[in-house]
């Protein structure tokens, strides 16, 4: 008889991120898959008396695959990942493999939400994304390099804040360079980007910069930047990105004032 799969996002990392029913999801599991980085990251609680079964980096397929068997074993299983599961993780890629393997009605499926690394992000640089935002991933591993562009292009050209999601590695150094050319065309040279490095983790790093004097030289994968929109400023330290009240306050009290203009 098969057993319940849940994919569970881990939050940024902290065990204070991990949501109460992330937590339960892995309390109940007898087996936890993940990327070994991640299993080390969890409470330790947690992972006693359990089967654990870690994987490298790029092996997802293969985790995903693993996780899929030990529910079709028997066992409670928990496929764990960073942030949120349907965030650039791996909720579709289960998904895929389940269909594949024709196992959409046998084995039941849950996706636990976690806090995304970009909600984390910008709780510690503080409100970058009160307005519209769109995120775009610079890993070409999966995705053509002409699209991530066209995509970028498309975001930064429509005054949207942009999320940069791995942004720069040891393989495409350059991408980011291209990414910021190109935002320094669409936005004014203060406009602030901020970088948040190792969010709610030891060594965690948070600074606001001009767009003009950003240096891509202190990114790496363990980053997330936030390049902001035409409204976006920094506030003492802070990034913000206004929703819009004051432009309502002011066109209340003008209706005041002027009753009968436009």
């Amino acid at each position: 008889m098969t057993a319940p799969l849940c994919v569970v996002g881990l939050g940024p990392g902290s065990a204070a991120c991990l949501t109460p029913l992330a937590r339960e999801a892995l309390a109940r599991a007898q087996c936890i898959a993940g990327y070994q980085l991640y299993l080390e990251l969890m409470p330790r609680e947690l992972l006693e008396g359990k089967r654990l079964i870690s994987t490298g980096m790029r092996r997802e397929e293969e985790r995903c695959a693993v996780a899929v068997q030990a529910a079709r074993d028997g066992q409670c299983t928990a496929l764990v990942c960073s942030g949120d599961p349907g965030v650039y993780a791996l909720a579709g890629l289960t998904l895929e493999v389940m269909e594949a393997e024709n196992l959409l009605d046998c084995v039941q499926l849950q996706v636990i939400p976690g806090v995304p690394a970009v909600c984390a992000a910008a709780a510690l640089l503080g409100a970058p994304l009160t307005h519209d935002f769109a995120c775009v991933s610079l890993s070409d591993l999966l995705t053509p390099r002409r699209l991530i562009e066209k995509r970028l292009s498309a975001v930064l050209k429509t005054d949207f804040v942009c999320v940069l999601y791995n942004p720069r590695s040891n393989g495409r150094p350059h991408l980011l360079g291209q990414a910021l050319s190109l935002a320094k065309k669409h936005r004014r040279p203060d406009c602030p980007v901020g970088l948040v490095r190792k969010a709610f983790r030891p060594g965690q790093e948070v600074s606001v910069h001009r767009l003009a004097d950003f240096d891509e030289e202190r990114v790496d994968m363990l980053s997330l930047l936030i390049v902001g929109n035409s409204a976006s400023r920094t506030l003492n330290g802070y990034m913000l990105t206004p929703r819009g009240y004051e432009l309502r306050r002011t066109q209340r009290v003008s209706k005041v004032i002027f009753p009968y203009s436009n």
